[in-house]
């Protein structure tokens, strides 16, 4: 057992007030107790003690939406809007690079990123996801891949049937690993069929599991989708029956509010990716609106190669920010309510409302701490959650346990996780640096 002893716990269970002379008992995977540090060190006497002084305890934050797979992509499609950046940059590297090496190494990437920054859990969608399983549960980060679908070829298979085929069978190989979870993955209007939506929509049903697609992240989708049949792409999925509470509704930076009401009248989930949509420049999302209509709203980096950072923190503030400012509101989207986004709520999201998200006991051990009053910026700590929400970053992550098991100490991977990201380092400014340079799309 672990005994963690920290200056500050923020459990987000409850309140999002910093408590004192707290601790917390780790037993296995699972959180065993939370309580005063005194009255836990008379009870847990053999427990191994972890002093985390100027440190914050919190949840690990969970990231919904990205595309590890992507990351090797990282600057090789900047300063491009949208339909662009896939059609004459992204689909074309994909076609030429995008194999099951290439989603394995990128992962590897990603999830050092993500784990150094806080991240515990990640909603992911790309191709071979067996290897987006394989490289998370080496890298000892919580995952949940994707059975994904798409009309066109690509080097991952010729279609749906062979698409979805291919993510069950993955989906059985991890079945019952303590580390990974599935939804199922359209992966927009414009690419899927209504054929296949409701393939998955019943596969998401039948397995109980959350449905992960791009909607109305352009106006152009919208625009497109009414030319074509007259239908807004959001209208045509609620007739599909898929905006139900399973379903996550990514970007969503063209909903209007006649839409957010069904959002929250049925119980769906809007993720929200402000870096990416601010990048290639789909727009902002409509956050304000949604969060005051009730619609749940939470957060996601987006993939390194729209976003080129997987850093939740700084992903945070900027929706925040951007709630504040299209709204003319400064109240919206306070301090507090983004670290739920960032927790609690998208724990809820992925279907993990009593599992994660809060330090509490019987819930999973995936908690991170947070370094205060080290350095100029993270000073002074007079109220933690604004501390943490606006001047907060992945630069202060100090340690992480995921499941349990501790996989970064004093900024430092442990053991095997280590010796991985260098591997992947070395191969990254090598082998893939090269291919990718030397491809005439750049």
């Amino acid at each position: 057992m672990q005994l963690l002893c920290p200056e500050w716990l923020l459990s987000m269970d409850n309140s999002v007030n910093a408590l004192k002379d707290h601790a917390v008992l780790i037993d296995g995977t699972l959180i065993a107790a939370v309580g005063l540090q005194s009255d836990l060190k008379q009870q847990y006497p053999n427990a191994t003690k972890i002093i985390l002084n100027n440190q914050v305890l919190m949840p690990g934050l969970i990231n919904c939406h990205t595309h590890a797979g992507m990351t090797l992509l990282r600057g090789a499609a900047d300063d491009m809007p949208l339909q662009d950046w896939l059609q004459k940059r992204i689909w074309p590297l994909e076609g030429k690079l995008a194999d099951a090496e290439f989603v394995y190494d990128s992962t590897i990437l990603a999830c050092a990123e993500m784990i150094r920054g806080g991240t515990t859990f990640f909603n992911d969608m790309y191709f071979f996801p067996e290897q987006t399983a394989r490289a998370a549960t080496q890298m000892g980060i919580r995952v949940m891949a994707s059975i994904l679908s798409i009309e066109f070829p690509t080097r991952y298979g010729s279609g749906p049937d062979e698409y979805i085929e291919k993510g069950l069978a993955a989906r059985d190989q991890y079945s019952g690993h303590s580390l990974v979870n599935w939804s199922v993955a359209p992966h927009a209007p414009y690419t899927v069929s209504d054929e296949t939506f409701v393939r998955l929509g019943t596969l998401a049903q039948e397995l109980d599991i959350p449905i992960h697609c791009h909607l109305h992240e352009t106006a152009s989708e919208v625009d497109n989708a009414l030319k074509l049949n007259n239908q807004r792409p959001f209208e045509r999925l609620n007739q599909l029956g898929l905006i139900n509470e399973k379903f996550l509704a990514v970007h969503g930076v063209h909903l209007n509010e006649h839409e957010l009401k069904i959002m929250a009248q049925q119980g769906c989930t809007l993720v929200h990716c402000p870096a990416s949509n601010l990048k290639l420049a789909s727009g902002i999302a409509p956050t304000a609106q949604a969060l005051n209509l009730g619609v749940r709203v939470v957060i996601g980096t987006d993939g390194a190669a729209s976003n080129n950072k997987l850093d939740l923190w700084e992903e945070g503030r900027i929706a925040s920010l951007l709630a504040k400012g299209s709204s003319l509101n400064a109240t919206i989207w306070p301090a507090a309510q983004l670290l739920k986004s960032l927790t609690c709520d998208a724990a809820t999201a992925l279907g993990f409302e009593n599992k994660l998200g809060r330090i509490k006991p019987g819930f999973l051990a995936d908690l991170i701490t947070i370094e205060m009053n080290q350095q100029a910026h993270q000073a002074p700590a007079l109220e933690i959650a604004s501390r943490l929400a606006y001047s907060g970053g992945a630069r202060d992550v100090v340690e992480v346990w995921i499941n349990g098991q501790q996989v970064v100490s004093k900024q430092q991977f442990l053991g095997v996780t280590a010796e991985l990201e260098a591997d992947c380092m070395r191969k990254v400014g090598g082998l893939w640096q090269t291919r990718i340079e030397q491809l005439d799309l750049l």
